[in-house]
């Protein structure tokens, strides 16, 4: 007899399952609709999925504001050190923070967190927020689409969403609105064009300027398309500007529509200049196109005494700032400057006569504008300039300020001056680093002084022809008088490049960072013995590194002109070589700190004085009778609601001087370590801590006009968040 075994449990479920009738397996698919590459505030606070739309549906429905918060990637990874915070054994007995019980340790470490925040500052470039970086999100917008027969999940309703104002932007209606608005908001720091032929009108921008895109890759439509490329690049630098009825100028939501129609105008511009430049190249030679009585482009002109074949160069070195305080492009800002000049160069405007009819002024303004900005470009790069600064080919009289007969000549002396700075900063870097040639720094650093204060003391010279009354309040009085402070600013920078390093050569960290020496605390007592990695040169044994304290560097305003003998030294005679190198510097460190206090201190004032836009507007007065009155004083204003100042061309200049306060500062920091240091500060304490007030005013200054200027221009929201956070930094342990 055979037995029938049992089956196994599992196969007898498993033929039980092959019996029944195959279940349909629903296939899920992951991700059917991939997530949104940002999302707003709010859904990332509450942890539930954002459609990426403005203002997204989540944020509708549930009746909160809808913002996002813009991408900083792009940028260098900055490591953040927080400041150490002083334990209660640091305290004194009357409850202040005294800086003597702190060990050398902690010194070190919040010295070295200092140094990594400022030492950057110095670089070409340095703060400049890259835009074109961080719009590359853009390009993915809408690219996963919901197919079809797929829909949303349905989300409940809930209370009504309260009515949120759209934000505004600016733009005009006309070609003479924009050229008006051009004297009111660039004219005054940027003179590209000559003076007003009528005078002042209504500042009438458009409430309704078009449609609003829905994502940074889609195009605004425009209510009205500026004519020329000139007009076109002016809407661009307009655009950027706040409306004056936007509810809310600094919410995310307006900063990306300004950014849209800036950029659209921009590159309508650069289409504009490409079609003016074929079409001259096809009717007539280049260099003949401005002897024709009738221009060979059939548009009227923008203004009437400006040929319109010069409007393609004004519009370059429009976009030139553009590309520089927008999108933080310096190698696309070289280009447009590039391209100008080529333009002009073919046009013979370098190589004009004294001759004078109604378009001399307009086609001096545009050579020599032309010039300013192609060193402009070789400023902020530390490259050499693609044109000689004294071509003898570069004939064209400078143009006139009726009120400033010298105002044009001092601005572009004070540019030739700073692009020379620039230079050296560069070859005196590389000096350094061979140990080689210092006697050409000796000579070159010398004459570069000399250079700087001789130009310093013409800007600082009244105009030799003062203006008659009804020229104080006109806008070409303005314009000169602001064309004034820039060539100081500028001149101001270039003392600073010249002594910064001779300035803090006598910092320890700061040696061993642009000079490759390491400290080597041989003697416990003295911190500031020096050796190379050789061993071969001790650096601080010549008398060119003596040490002092910065607390005397105040006294008398800064002129440009030394205000000790060059080869002074607090701790006696300067040894003229520098680490047994040869001659090296021809200035003691503490007349050079004494330089570019004074220098950096000016700057900060200078940037103050610049005036803020005073456009004008109808008088509440009602019907034909009604007269112009301008806007409310901006000095008077919340710096919140101020206009902002525009062309900021030069706020590389800027950095330079926080840079110096904060290395300044920096120094009185390390000098109170040194024990004899120490013990003449606590002779006259005063001296220490109105030294330190200056430095804190100053940067305080320049915060304020670089968040001025931030307004408007998205690029410098990195120089400001920069300059903020080492100042912060450094005062927040004073």
């Amino acid at each position: 007899m055979v037995l029938e075994q049992p089956q196994e449990p599992r196969q007898q479920h498993q033929q039980e399952a092959d019996s029944k009738p195959p279940t349909p397996v629903i296939a899920r698919r992951k991700f059917a609709k991939p997530p949104v590459k940002v999302a707003c505030l709010a859904c990332r606070a509450s942890r539930t999925r954002c459609d990426g739309q403005e203002p997204c549906s989540s944020c509708v429905n549930k009746g909160r504001k809808c913002s996002y918060l813009p991408s900083k990637r792009g940028g260098p990874r900055k490591k953040k050190v927080p400041a150490p915070a002083a334990p209660p054994a640091e305290v004194s007995q009357n409850g202040s923070w005294n800086p003597a019980l702190v060990p050398a340790t902690r010194y070190e470490e919040a010295d070295a967190a200092m140094f990594g925040q400022i030492d950057p500052m110095s670089l070409p470039g340095a703060g400049l927020r890259h835009l074109d970086f961080q719009d590359v999100h853009g390009m993915f917008d809408g690219m996963f689409i919901p197919r079809e027969g797929e829909h949303p999940p349905a989300v409940p309703q809930s209370a009504p969403t309260p009515v949120r104002k759209q934000p505004m932007v600016r733009a005009y209606g006309s070609e003479q609105d924009i050229l008006n608005a051009y004297y009111d908001f660039i004219h005054p720091y940027f003179p590209v064009l000559p003076p007003r032929v009528t005078g002042p009108c209504p500042d009438q921008p458009l409430d309704h300027a078009g449609s609003q895109p829905n994502s940074l890759s889609e195009e605004p439509s425009l209510v009205y398309q500026p004519c020329s490329p000139l007009s076109l690049a002016i809407s661009a630098i307009l655009a950027l500007v706040p409306h004056p009825n936007d509810p809310d100028p600094s919410d995310p939501s307006s900063v990306l529509l300004r950014r849209s129609y800036a950029q659209t105008y921009a590159r309508l511009a650069t289409t504009s200049i490409e079609a003016d430049g074929e079409l001259i190249d096809s009717v007539t030679q280049p260099s003949q196109a401005l002897n024709y009585a009738q221009p060979s482009i059939n548009r009227q002109p923008l203004h009437p005494r400006t040929p319109v074949e010069l409007e393609a160069i004004l519009a370059l070195l429009i976009l030139c700032v553009y590309e520089y305080a927008q999108r933080g492009n310096l190698m696309k800002m070289r280009y447009r400057a590039g391209q100008a000049l080529v333009i002009a160069m073919n046009m013979s405007l370098h190589a004009l006569g004294p001759e004078q009819d109604d378009f001399s002024e307009a086609r001096r303004r545009a050579w020599w504008m032309t010039y300013y900005c192609v060193l402009q470009g070789a400023i902020i790069t530390s490259n050499p300039p693609t044109v000689m600064i004294n071509d003898p080919r570069f004939t064209t009289p400078y143009p006139h300020f009726a009120s400033d007969p010298e105002g044009w000549s001092i601005l572009i002396q004070a540019q030739q001056v700073l692009v020379t700075a620039s230079q050296f900063a560069v070859d005196l870097h590389r000096c350094i680093k061979s140990r080689s040639n210092m006697q050409f720094i000796y000579e070159q650093m010398k004459q570069l002084d000399a250079w700087a204060t001789s130009v310093m003391t013409q800007a600082n010279t009244p105009p030799s022809v003062p203006p008659p009354g009804h020229l104080n309040n006109g806008t070409e009085f303005i314009t000169a008088r602001s064309i004034r402070a820039i060539a100081r600013i500028k001149v101001s920078s270039a003392h600073i490049k010249t002594h910064r390093f001779r300035a803090f050569s006598d910092i320890p960290i700061f040696l061993k960072k642009h000079c490759d020496l390491s400290p080597q605390n041989s003697n416990p007592e003295n911190p500031y013995h020096m050796m190379n990695a050789n061993r071969e040169i001790n650096p601080i044994s010549c008398q060119c590194h003596g040490f002092e304290t910065s607390a005397h560097l105040l006294g008398g305003e800064y002129s440009g002109s030394p205000s000790e003998s060059s080869t002074s030294s607090g701790s006696g005679s300067l040894n003229p070589h520098y680490c047994g190198l040869g001659p090296g510097f021809p200035f003691s460190s503490q007349h050079s700190a004494k330089v570019c206090l004074r220098a950096a201190l000016f700057i900060s004032h200078m940037f103050q004085s610049l005036p803020y836009p005073q456009p004008f507007r109808h008088s509440n007065q009602a019907g034909p009778g009604s007269q112009l009155e301008p806007y409310p004083d901006p000095a008077r204003l919340d710096p919140r609601t101020q206009l902002p100042r525009t062309m900021p061309s030069f706020a590389c200049c800027a950095m330079q001087s926080s840079y110096a306060l904060l290395m300044l500062f920096y120094k009185t920091r390390v000098a109170q370590q040194g024990p004899s240091d120490a013990e003449r500060d606590s002779e006259n304490p005063s001296s220490t801590e109105r030294l330190v007030d200056e430095l804190r005013h100053g940067l305080e200054r320049i915060i304020g006009a670089v968040t001025n200027y931030s307004r408007a221009f998205e690029a410098l929201d990195g120089m400001r968040d920069e300059i903020e956070s080492a100042f912060r930094t450094a005062f927040s342990q004073s």
